[in-house]
């Protein structure tokens, strides 16, 4: 079991995540955990699943460090602590008495004619046209012809990110310690003109997906949350590989529970 000793806390700037993060520094250091803001082996986001995201983002998915998120936020399906059990969560990392999952990450390359970008996500990228009309797409699994889509956009999210936007789509739940993506599609177009699948398709871990624009190569490509324009795109590229970071997760975490509290109570 990896063992902590020293911390750093990402927070969201409003009053709540503010009292919280004053609350939980203050515990651990009393506890003879170590606040850091260099070297560490435990990252805590306090906010919602924004502030996860963002502090994934900032510590450039670090591989080496353990993630764990303190829910100061909204529904927190990322957030693996409540404010209410902090005493409870330092008393298990004082005894090494928690679990981590590994957690599949997106890579993602985006060819144009004057460059490549490559960046990588947690949740998912969603790929549209860059002024939100119909957007053609050829879509390819390891360089074999899947479809031609047509429609609003083409969603492809990790496991991790199947709980996310990828549900409001009609997107399925994916256990996120499977490194799948799955492509669902957004007002997908089906008539007598155009045939597109309807329904999501999920991928095994290194199947790459690459999408090449057909009709106009301008695209905004939103990137968990964050949109980014591309003009005179070639191809996108979007796969989960070897790419992994470690989630903390308490003992008594099981992910149809969460489900459950989080979507059904």
């Amino acid at each position: 079991m990896q063992s902590i000793e020293r911390f750093k806390i990402f927070s969201n700037d409003n009053d709540k995540s503010k009292n919280a993060e004053e609350i939980v520094r203050d515990k651990l250091i009393k506890n003879g955990f170590t606040y850091s803001n260099d070297e560490y082996d435990l990252a805590i986001a306090i906010g919602g699943d924004g502030s996860f995201l963002r502090m994934v983002k900032q510590t450039n998915f670090n591989s080496d460090i353990l993630y764990v998120g303190v829910n100061a936020g909204t529904l927190g399906f990322a957030q693996e602590v409540s404010l209410g059990s902090i005493d409870e969560f330092i008393n298990e990392l004082k005894e090494n008495n928690y679990k981590v999952d590994s957690i599949g990450v997106q890579e993602t390359k985006v060819v144009t004619k004057e460059s490549d970008s490559n960046f990588y996500s947690l949740n998912e990228i969603v790929v549209r046209q860059k002024e939100l009309n119909t957007v053609f797409l050829d879509v390819k699994i390891e360089d074999v012809f899947l479809e031609r889509f047509i429609g609003d956009g083409l969603l492809i999210a990790t496991s991790f990110g199947s709980t996310a936007y990828n549900l409001s789509f009609g997107g399925s739940i994916v256990y996120n310690t499977f490194h799948t993506l799955q492509l669902t599609p957004i007002a997908p177009l089906n008539n007598k003109s155009y045939r597109t699948l309807l329904n999501p398709v999920i991928l095994p871990e290194n199947k790459a997906i690459t999408l090449i624009p057909t009709k106009d190569n301008n695209l905004l490509i939103t990137v968990d949350g964050e949109n980014n324009f591309y003009s005179d795109v070639d191809k996108v590229e979007t796969v989960v590989d070897k790419k992994r970071i470690k989630c903390l997760r308490r003992k008594d975490y099981d992910f149809s529970k969460k489900i459950n509290e989080k979507f059904l109570k």
